[in-house]
């Protein structure tokens, strides 16, 4: 395993290093002063347009996608890159539209999309014309185990009806989300993972109700579009809106959610690492007790152990990449469950030592932090929840 980064990674690397510090974090403050301008209005920001258009220009643009319809970059490729954007999860990954739950809604479109669903729904996606979301959690059933999904989908001649009740469908209260990507069982009666299926869904189709915006811990998430509760009261769409065969929604939400689970990982590094830095700079200024916090041996004791989590979660991180380009998804699941579990939990850790070492000040909104911790606390339940990983990566350690 090699890990040095290539020529053209290293040049990215600094390209978009150099983005998020001279354009993306200068603009938090302009964001959040534009939010406070409008409360009611869940659209984006004047600054995320501004800034993809700077990204666009320079041809940071759509960097997670492989293939010729992004920037052709392997995992291993992208991870730098991403755990960058993570410095600024409110506005990085938007800024190179690499922002979830676009990303995975625009993979499984490449991958699983018939050239007419491309054409209407990916190629304006890849070019930040549109945003969308992905509706699979509900609220009535352990959405972790997927065949407990409750949401049908039947034939009715050339029609598919969708009829059930989504929540945490990040993006859609954005009136830009023009697609939901919806997973709802169209067999009850087959086999336990051929049961359910996907079906495109436009945002504006009769039955669709955006029921109320969810907070995680009190935050809205108003800059990624929030997540919501949608009822979906037998809607109509062409059976052409299937995406991929009948049956194959569990595979396809695999696939999906695989490559999220390690972008989530990647970003959630980036968050750390700002976490940190935030940390020595306010250990080296800060005074107690008539000396700088950096004197104090249980904040150099924090800093320390959050530097040996992050780079040892880092090389585990950029191990899963590689295997995910050489031998598949299906073949690196054992280490995308294990950085799924270890990951948000280390970065919540650590983002709780520099909360520490902020006293009052990282409890506030004057600072990142908070916000931060929720995101990475959030990570533990999203993509399936640590237990269910847990579980799953025993079973097979015991199976060798």
């Amino acid at each position: 395993m090699d890990f040095a980064p290539d020529a053209r990674t290293a040049e990215l690397t600094e390209q978009v290093r150099a983005f998020v510090h001279e354009h993306v974090l200068p603009a938090e403050p302009v964001l959040d002063a534009q939010l406070a301008a409008a409360p009611g209005d869940w659209s984006p920001r004047p600054v995320v347009a501004e800034l993809q258009a700077l990204a666009r220009e320079r041809g940071l643009w759509n960097l997670f996608l492989p293939g010729e319809r992004g920037a052709g970059l392997t995992n291993l490729q992208y991870a730098p890159l991403a755990e960058l954007t993570g410095w600024s999860p409110r506005l990085a990954p938007a800024a190179f539209n690499c922002a979830a739950p676009d990303t995975g809604n625009m993979e499984l479109l490449a991958h699983f999309g018939t050239p007419g669903q491309q054409r209407e729904w990916l190629d304006p996606l890849l070019d930040a014309r549109i945003r969308s979301a992905f509706c699979m959690t509900e609220p009535d059933v352990a959405s972790s185990d997927a065949s407990q999904i409750a949401t049908r989908i039947r034939r009715d001649g050339d029609e598919l009806v969708v009829s059930g009740r989504k929540w945490w469908s990040t993006g859609a209260l954005n009136p830009g989300a023009r697609l939901l990507i919806v997973m709802g069982k169209t067999d009850p009666d087959a086999p336990r993972h051929r049961q359910q299926s996907m079906v495109l869904v436009p945002r504006d189709a009769p039955g669709v109700t955006i029921v109320r915006p969810l907070t995680v811990f009190g935050y809205d998430d108003r800059d990624h579009g929030g997540h919501a509760e949608i009822l979906f009261d037998d809607v109509r769409v062409p059976a052409s809106n299937l995406l991929g065969g009948e049956g194959e929604g569990f595979a396809i939400a695999q696939a999906r959610l695989g490559p999220g689970r390690i972008h989530h990982c990647m970003r959630a590094l980036g968050m750390a690492e700002r976490a940190l830095a935030l940390a020595t700079e306010r250990a080296r200024e800060r005074q107690t007790f008539g000396r700088p916090l950096a004197e104090q041996g249980v904040v150099r004791e924090w800093v320390a152990t959050s530097r040996i989590e992050i780079e040892a979660l880092r090389l585990l991180v950029l191990k899963t990449a590689w295997l995910m380009d050489t031998v598949g998804n299906r073949e690196a699941m054992t280490e995308i469950q294990a950085i799924k579990i270890a990951v948000p939990r280390a970065v919540q850790a650590v983002l709780d030592r520099v909360m520490q070492i902020f006293g009052a000040a990282g409890l506030s909104g004057d600072q990142p932090l908070a916000e931060l911790f929720a995101a990475a606390r959030s990570m533990r339940i999203a993509d399936g929840p640590d237990e269910v990983h847990l579980s799953a990566l025993g079973k097979a350690e015991l199976r060798r």
